[in-house]
């Protein structure tokens, strides 16, 4: 898979959840999201206990809160989409602080985002105790198909490429005295986006015919090979056990 990428959602610590095997942290994420959408929207207090189990982990990987609450940020857009959900939706109305809100707009918008800002969290926990390559070793170790596995590493070697290719574009702009103030510079914008991308698929092409040159016959050689013991496994799987018993708890009670 060639060098790693340090990404600025890893948090370098060494803790039990650094140690896990990716491909058993995968599993674990893939399950506890499956059981989290799974658990019934009108169990409030099973998502409860869903949050405490993730904040048990952050604790256990050294994660601090302030860290994974920034992060969290990335949900914003959903968030918006869960406000307007009570406006919108048809069906029983209620009155809330002089507003005509509909219930199954409250459910709806109560299940997005409880549901939504777990799955998000579980990610970020994900990325922030799992290197990219690492991340990229354990999809290759749970047999996911490889063309995805080799899409995946290059957009994760070449976006740095790309984003510093954005950046001496952006200083050569402003060194020649522009500033993106209105309407009137889009045009300059939206011409700097058709220029990166000529740039980026020329650069492609070139790097596609030096991988080429060295032999590259569409698959990437296999540099490590990670493996978990059944204890790993175990410690891995011990969060979506837990969330099941939760969810379960939440369809009978």
């Amino acid at each position: 898979m060639g060098a790693g990428h340090a990404h600025r959602l890893y948090r370098h610590a060494h803790s039990p959840v650094h140690a896990l095997p990716p491909h058993t942290k995968l599993a674990a994420v893939f399950c506890f999201v499956v059981v989290v959408v799974s658990t019934p929207r009108e169990a409030m207090w099973a998502f409860g206990l869903h949050a405490v189990l993730l904040g048990v982990v952050a604790r256990a990987a050294r994660v601090p809160a302030g860290f994974l609450l920034k992060r969290l940020l990335i949900e914003v857009p959903f968030v918006a989409f869960a406000v307007l959900m009570p406006f919108v939706a048809q069906g029983e109305r209620v009155d809330v602080l002089g507003l005509s809100l509909s219930v199954n707009g409250l459910w709806g918008a109560w299940n997005v985002l409880a549901k939504g800002t777990l799955g998000v969290a579980a990610s970020v926990l994900l990325a922030s105790t799992t290197e990219l390559r690492e991340l990229l070793l354990g999809l290759q170790r749970l047999r996911l198909p490889p063309l995805l596995v080799q899409i995946a590493s290059f957009m994760i070697r070449y976006g740095d490429v790309i984003t510093d290719e954005m950046r001496r574009m952006r200083i050569a702009r402003e060194s020649r005295g522009f500033e993106a103030r209105g309407v009137r510079q889009w045009g300059v914008l939206a011409k700097s986006a058709g220029a990166l991308f000529i740039r980026s698929y020329e650069r492609g092409e070139r790097v596609h015919l030096a991988m080429v040159s060295r032999g590259y016959a569409g698959s990437m050689p296999v540099i490590d090979e990670v493996t978990a013991s059944r204890a790993q496994w175990t410690s891995a799987l011990a969060l979506p056990l837990s969330a099941l018993v939760v969810c379960l708890s939440g369809w009978t009670l």
